[in-house]
């Protein structure tokens, strides 16, 4: 697999993403990438744009591809997979699952334990080579397939395995959590505006502020609640917001909502 095709069965926004962080990395060329979709027209657009190439269905994916990103809805699984499911028992091409829901014992139940299957969840930031995969530890890849999915993936995604059980919420926070933080981006890019900063500057520190303080942690380990200690000077301004932010539930708003995700 010196040069492998990467295969997409759904050309929708993750794909996408994926894709297009796999270009920009240089790890595999848009030509060496192939896809399909539901919508041939749109797909042949979408594909376009990174080189890459549109097939009819996932019977010419799998013929054509090493490894095969599933990323299709859940509910789509089995209908799209079925058709070509006696090659992929055969374990080849590699599936790598990013969707949601999907572990590795339904793919054992449709395919049974001749496929070769990865199950992980990316986020959106995976795009630009920030991303974070959600990789689930069970996997009946082989020695040599797991370090093929390390080499491909980490250029673009820090590679996190977790067990199955924890498989929802650590997605929940890598997944869903990009929403919040945009949205929190947003809030101080209006907080600078009302106070006469132009809006894309505000939003170019914000942006900037949270990239540096995840790159900080992730290359230090420093406890996040002593992250914050050590820019709140006694009586400055830094901790008057922080109070601020206690006395409005910030913390506890947070985590309410990843509960309400879980359910």
């Amino acid at each position: 697999m010196d040069k492998p095709v990467i295969g997409f069965i759904g050309y929708g926004n993750m794909a996408q993403a994926i894709a297009q962080g796999l270009v920009n990395a240089g790890v595999v060329p848009g030509e060496r990438i192939v896809a399909c979709a539901g919508h041939f027209d749109k797909l042949e657009r979408n594909a376009v744009a990174i080189g890459a190439q549109a097939k009819h269905d996932a019977a010419e994916v799998v013929e054509a591809a090493d490894i095969v990103v599933v990323a299709v809805k859940p509910y789509q699984i089995e209908g799209v997979l079925g058709p070509v499911s006696e090659q992929l028992k055969s374990g080849k091409p590699v599936i790598v699952s990013i969707a949601g829901g999907w572990g590795l014992e339904q793919y054992r139940e449709l395919l049974g334990d001749g496929a070769h299957v990865q199950c992980a969840i990316p986020n959106t930031p995976i795009a630009v080579g920030k991303g974070i995969l959600v990789t689930e530890e069970s996997n009946t890849l082989s020695d040599e397939e797991a370090k093929i999915f390390e080499e491909i993936f980490s250029p673009i995604a820090q590679i996190e395995r977790v067990d199955s059980e924890h498989l929802g919420i650590a997605t929940d926070i890598a997944g869903c959590a990009p929403a919040f933080t945009a949205m929190y981006i947003e809030a101080l890019g209006d907080a600078g505006v009302q106070h006469g900063l132009q809006r894309a500057t505000a939003y170019r520190l914000a942006a900037a502020m949270a990239e540096g303080v995840g790159a900080l942690y992730l290359a230090t380990g420093t406890h996040p609640g002593a992250m914050k200690d050590a820019v709140c000077s006694p009586g400055g301004s830094t901790i008057r917001g922080v109070v601020q932010l206690e006395k409005d539930g910030f913390r506890g708003s947070v985590i309410d909502a990843i509960n309400a995700i879980e359910g």
